[in-house]
């Protein structure tokens, strides 16, 4: 059985107070008003919109029948429903990451194709306002009966892509469908007063965003009434009639607010916390906040790959028992791992925490990142952390969950970069990109240059109209510190801390450290720099001793990035290497296909001889072939 982390139970009702006051103090700084400029992630955007969202308009389009479903509905002649019950969410978020990225990179043809399909999902909703493609043609009596069915899932994932397109283009039908589900949702069962759990979370985060974008109150009302519905014998269906799954598998054994450690399926864990963040800081609720705290340690100090994955266990998609970690067998969900960086951010909006975004950052660079191929057209579902050659990318899937969710991640990657509030700027992701904000009413330019993760080199010029005084607050990495992870799942070799420097116009600047960040209070004039230089060491990273997958092995990490060895760059073979006892790291100009990195080259024992050897960022493995991979390197 996994063991709890009681460290919240004890808390005095002063930090609670204090916590519930900072559960309001941060806000997202939207993708939507930063134009990216980054030599490393503006090239992803493109492929994006170039490669990986007409994957998706082909397959959902013309390989499967996604689309004729929606067709279908509309003509109501009694046609079969083809495919999976939930296949309407993928719809959904292809919408939603096309809606992204006509935001980055305006595409008249992409745009009308998307007009295209909401109109034929429009023609396709009851006059009830209920949609569901599979419920619509295999009988509409049967619909609101199991709770497994994903029906709130696929409407959560259209309310997302709903609020999305009406924020990229200014167009309200798809939007409209959606205030519509929503409120047949709402009139079916919180006003009903009539007990429905989702058997795959979702809708809690959608009805948060739906409450923003249209500022009606019954929105966020529904979304904490969802969370509430959990953990009080309600649930029925699949999952809860199947002694293989049961309510653990949907964290639906206690309520949100109880909750201690982690369970069940990760993917729908992440959408779940993320929704119950959301709800915590529009309704200023330090019940939520209090257990989500204790999970997300649940998380990361027991239950994250150095990768930031999460989910070891194929079985269930999800989580075993604590340390349980396998490298080759590694499930991590290219989901999951999105669904990490949605968590992680909230949790630092509630927090001001800066730890929130190691892992977010460890979790988008590494675990997230690696579920698009380097042509933007092939996609891994799982991300091992070790491979004998079976492991390849895929064109497509069944259950095609992930293409479209790291497409729509990567085109609002913006989103990830600052946060906000009235009296200052959080620097959190160095992502070169020029953006403006509204300090109290003035409006303030930043530019911000850099070559990371490569470089360690940020500079921001900062621009505000008339001079003013406020703060900028820049992340200092977990991985120039001592441990890189909260709770030392993981720790450096070396435990020395390593230094940065921050300039202010070319001279040393005067800061103070709080919450993980390094800030700047003072007179902000046009025209003003600041310079951050961090160092970007390779470093070795061990785990704790109960990780047994990982014994006696390091992995390497240099900034954010993750380092594997790969047989393409080491004559085919790596599993049977040791690290030296003097591996001797250096970096060195590499390319993987179009893609230009750091590779870092060190000494390793083959079983026979001495050899120099060559690591890549993880992220960009498998993209010249099946051929062997480990993360994990055993010590010689």
């Amino acid at each position: 059985m996994k063991k709890s982390l009681l460290f919240f139970a004890f808390l005095s009702p002063l930090y609670l107070a204090v916590a519930q006051e900072k559960q309001i103090a941060l806000e997202a700084h939207s993708f939507s008003q930063i134009k990216i400029t980054d030599s490393f992630w503006k090239p992803k955007l493109e492929k994006v919109a170039k490669s990986a969202l007409p994957a998706s308009v082909y397959q959902t389009e013309v390989k499967t029948g996604r689309i004729r479903n929606f067709e279908k509905a509309s003509r109501k002649q009694g046609e079969a429903h083809e495919g999976i019950y939930y296949d309407d969410s993928d719809v959904y978020k292809a919408l939603e990451a096309i809606a992204y990225s006509l935001q980055n990179i305006p595409d008249a043809a992409l745009e009308q194709k998307a007009d295209e399909w909401i109109a034929k999902i429009a023609s396709a909703q009851e006059p009830d306002g209920y949609i569901n493609t599979f419920y619509s043609l295999t009988g509409l009596d049967k619909r609101w009966k199991d709770m497994e069915k994903h029906e709130d899932y696929c409407a959560g994932h259209l309310m997302e892509a709903g609020v999305a397109y009406f924020q990229a283009t200014g167009k309200r039908q798809l939007l409209d469908v959606a205030i519509k589900m929503a409120n047949h949702i709402d009139t079916q069962f919180r006003q009903a007063n009539k007990p429905w759990v989702s058997g795959h979370e979702e809708i809690e985060l959608a009805l948060v965003k739906l409450y923003k974008v249209t500022g009606e109150d019954r929105y966020l009302q529904l979304a904490d009434w969802f969370l509430d519905q959990r953990g009080r014998g309600h649930g029925v269906g699949g999952i809860w009639d199947n002694p293989h799954w049961g309510p653990k598998y949907a964290q639906d054994d206690v309520p949100v607010k109880d909750q201690k450690e982690i369970t069940g399926h990760a993917v729908r864990a992440m959408y779940l916390y993320t929704g119950a963040a959301d709800v915590a800081a529009a309704k200023n609720d330090p019940g939520y906040m209090k257990a989500m705290k204790t999970v997300w340690e649940d998380v990361v100090y027991r239950n994250m790959y150095v990768t930031g994955g999460i989910g070891s266990s194929g079985s269930n998609e999800g989580f075993s028992v604590d340390y349980d970690l396998p490298n080759e067998n590694a499930y991590s969900e290219t989901c999951a791992s999105v669904g990490m960086v949605f968590w992680n951010q909230r949790m630092n909006l509630l927090e001001g925490q800066s730890q929130y975004i190691d892992v977010l950052e460890r979790s988008l660079y590494n675990a997230a990142l690696d579920g698009l191929s380097l042509t933007g057209d092939r996609f891994f579902y799982g991300n091992p952390l070790a491979s004998s050659g079976q492991h390849f990318r895929k064109e497509w899937f069944g259950t095609a969950c992930c293409p479209s969710n790291i497409a729509r991640l990567v085109a609002s990657v913006g989103d990830y970069i600052y946060a906000k509030n009235e009296n200052g700027i959080w620097v959190n992701l160095f992502i070169a990109n020029q953006t403006e904000f509204d300090l109290s009413g003035e409006k303030v330019g930043v530019e911000m240059k850099t070559n990371f993760p490569w470089e360690g080199k940020v500079e921001l010029e900062v621009n505000p109209t008339t001079t003013q005084r406020f703060s900028v607050s820049l992340r200092i990495p977990g991985w120039i510190q001592e441990n890189p992870v909260p709770g030392k799942l993981y720790s450096f070799l070396q435990e020395e801390k390593t230094n940065f420097t921050l300039l202010v116009n070319g001279e040393k600047a005067t800061f103070r450290q709080e919450n993980g960040y390094a800030v700047l209070e003072r007179e902000w004039k046009k025209g003003d720099r600041i310079t951050y230089e961090l160092p970007l060491e390779i470093r070795q990273l061990q785990s704790r001793p109960e990780v047994l997958a990982n014994t006696d092995r390091i992995a390497i990490q240099r900034g954010p990035l993750v380092y594997c060895v790969e047989g393409a760059d080491n004559q085919g073979k790596v599993l049977q290497l040791a690290l030296s006892s003097s591996p001797n790291f250096t970096t060195k100009e590499y390319q993987i296909l179009d893609e230009k990195v750091q590779a870092i080259q060190f000494q390793a024992w083959d079983g026979q001889s001495p050899k120099t050897v060559t690591a890549i960022p993880y992220y960009t493995w498998a993209n010249r072939g099946q051929n062997e991979m480990m993360v994990w390197i055993p010590k010689k």
